[in-house]
């Protein structure tokens, strides 16, 4: 099978190994020939407790009119961070004429964890998520960013899975496809869950957690997990791949001074 080309959708970081600087790397090592289009430059994580950010809206308004001039086309699109709802407006309706063309859109609804939104997120942020997610073949939120997205309320004890598989549906019903919901607790274990429209198979993969937290770990998740998908292997089994590679990643990393500045990817390529 020959290697897919992928869009990047998403904010790079100067200072911070996240966003489209950690995907880059996985996406490009694994062979698919990949670009990218920022929604935003920003100085470093919102978590060191200031930053600069820059809205590129116009300059992506300009960009995909060029792009729709020169006829420029991908397999695959996989959208991140977003600056604005008007930006979601404008991104989730070029995914819809490209999806329209047979291109595979995958959606990252970046927005918070551990219950909260991150800094900088508003809840018109939210509704422009829930935009995106209305045309993705598959997204893949957190749990904290799936309660946002269903509007339902983030339980500190974890779900039974019952409850997931209520959750996946209700994101399926803003019109994703195919679902999966990381970090997420499920009847006392870690665990990542899934739906596959495909198959119509509800799944849950368990996992081991390390303590601590690590930035642009969920960013390496889905290159990881996109660069598999696109190579044709299935959703449960590139899930769990992605999953064991970034426990890998995080555990060679757990002893970084600054995990704001996320995992110096480039380092650790061969274990992909």
């Amino acid at each position: 099978m020959g290697k897919k080309q992928i869009l990047l959708v998403n904010d790079m970081a100067g200072h911070s190994k996240v966003g489209m600087g950690a995907m880059l790397p996985v996406l490009s090592y694994l062979g698919h020939p990949t670009f990218n289009l920022p929604t935003a430059l920003v100085s470093n994580t919102f978590d060191y407790g200031k930053f600069n950010a820059l809205d590129t809206t116009s300059y992506i308004r300009g960009t995909l009119s060029v792009w729709k001039q020169l006829g420029f086309g991908y397999d695959a699109i996989c959208t991140g961070w977003m600056y604005s709802e008007e930006q979601a407006k404008l991104l989730s309706g070029y995914c819809q004429e490209q999806a329209a063309k047979g291109t595979i859109i995958f959606v990252d609804p970046v927005m918070g964890d551990g219950g909260r939104l991150y800094n900088g997120m508003t809840v018109e942020q939210v509704a422009a998520m829930r935009e995106m997610v209305s045309v993705a073949d598959l997204t893949f939120p957190n749990y904290t960013e799936a309660t946002y997205l269903a509007d339902v309320p983030f339980c500190e004890e974890g779900l039974k899975w019952e409850q997931a598989c209520l959750l996946l549906d209700a994101i399926r019903q803003i019109g994703a496809k195919s679902v999966l919901i990381t970090s997420c607790r499920v009847d006392g274990k870690n665990c990542v869950v899934g739906y596959n429209h495909y198959n119509g198979e509800y799944f849950h993969l368990e996992y081991e957690e390390i303590p601590g937290h690590f930035h642009g770990t969920g960013d390496l998740f889905s290159a990881i997990l996109i660069g598999h998908l696109l190579d044709g292997e299935p959703l449960k089994e590139s899930t769990r791949i992605a999953m064991d590679t970034v426990y890998q990643l995080i555990d060679l990393n757990k002893d970084l001074p600054d995990k704001n500045r996320g995992i110096l990817i480039e380092r650790f390529l061969h274990l992909l």
